[in-house]
């Protein structure tokens, strides 16, 4: 399956005593080492996992608190680099995600073409039908704020968990500062573009079975946007500001001032004719609406370089 790449596997374990022994035994064998990170979990998934597990791959990490899917990771993240691992996969506990599909995530990575890999469960369309409506309208919208906020235009479905990655990437990333809850996978995506990392997706298809999601609607409406909106100013900054300045940086700043100008002039000059009762000429409209038309395309020019400047070079070859 790879070019002697030790690999290893992070299972995020959180109430999943039903599944994961499936999953653990579903493991390919070419896989070197299982960490199984029992999250606090009330159901004491780490005990019950060294109880009835024996397979030796198998280590069972603890965290004191639960600190979420993030955490968990993190927590294997950590171990892998620990153990002199090359390449670390992350699948849940809870079944929905094959454990056969692994080779497909690793071989991009084991050849050089990709730094880190993730899940599509929207590449096929008889799949995606197959999908919940909500989970489904959901995923979408955030695939496409998700390109805006990374850079990453060809990746979709950002907040899929099956996902591999060189250490040699993790050894560059504030593994204490990722997003501990249900933002983690979007995170990675921000760390990994700040990186220029290489991100391929690799199709698949997910099970839904009896297990119920625990990401509220409610809970992502109120918190991701801002989150993203950070996130997305941020990666404008260090890679169109502070490390680069190129032609997209001046088509965003032009854009930006353009469209504020034309917009402060034409509502200062709308408040005049309201308090006048004079209309506005034609040519005070132009003077507001030219620049706004100007900007808006400059800010388009700005979102093609966006989309023609990905990373395509993978760059874990280099750091090891």
């Amino acid at each position: 399956m790879t070019n002697n790449a030790r690999i290893s596997v992070v299972i995020p374990c959180f109430r999943v005593t039903r599944h994961v022994l499936d999953v653990i035994a579903r493991i390919p064998s070419d896989v070197e080492r299982i960490y199984a990170v029992d999250d606090a979990c009330p159901d004491g998934s780490g005990g019950y996992i060294e109880t009835h597990c024996k397979d030796p791959r198998v280590v069972v990490l603890r965290n004191a608190v639960n600190l979420g899917v993030g955490g968990a990771v993190a927590t294997g993240y950590r171990r892998a680099l620990d153990d002199g691992m090359h390449i670390v996969v992350k699948i849940d506990g809870d079944g929905q995600m094959d454990p056969a599909l692994l080779p497909q995530f690793v071989a991009p990575i084991s050849a050089g073409q990709a730094d880190y890999t993730k899940g599509n469960r929207f590449f096929s369309v008889d799949r995606v039908r197959q999908m919940p409506l909500v989970r489904l309208i959901g995923n979408a919208g955030l695939s496409f704020v998700n390109k805006m906020v990374s850079g990453y235009w060809g990746v979709m479905d950002p907040t899929n968990g099956y996902t591999a990655i060189h250490t040699a990437m993790l050894a560059h990333m504030p593994l204490d500062r990722l997003e501990r809850r249900y933002f983690f996978e979007s995170d990675m995506l921000y760390q990994l573009s700040l990186l220029r990392a290489v991100v391929r997706d690799v199709p698949i298809h997910a099970r839904y079975a009896d297990e119920v999601s625990g990401l509220s609607i409610a809970n992502t409406l109120m918190r991701f946007p801002g989150k993203y909106a950070t996130r997305f100013f941020k990666r404008f900054f260090y890679n169109y500001l502070l490390r680069d300045f190129n032609a997209g940086s001046i088509e965003t700043l032009l854009g930006v001032l353009l469209i504020s100008s034309g917009s402060i002039f034409g509502l200062l000059r709308w408040i005049s004719s309201a308090q006048t009762g004079i209309p506005a000429s034609a040519g005070t409209v132009m003077l507001a609406a030219l620049p706004i038309i100007l900007g808006a395309q400059l800010i388009l020019s700005a979102l093609q370089y966006d989309v023609e400047n990905q990373p395509r070079q993978p760059i874990h070859p280099s750091l090891t």
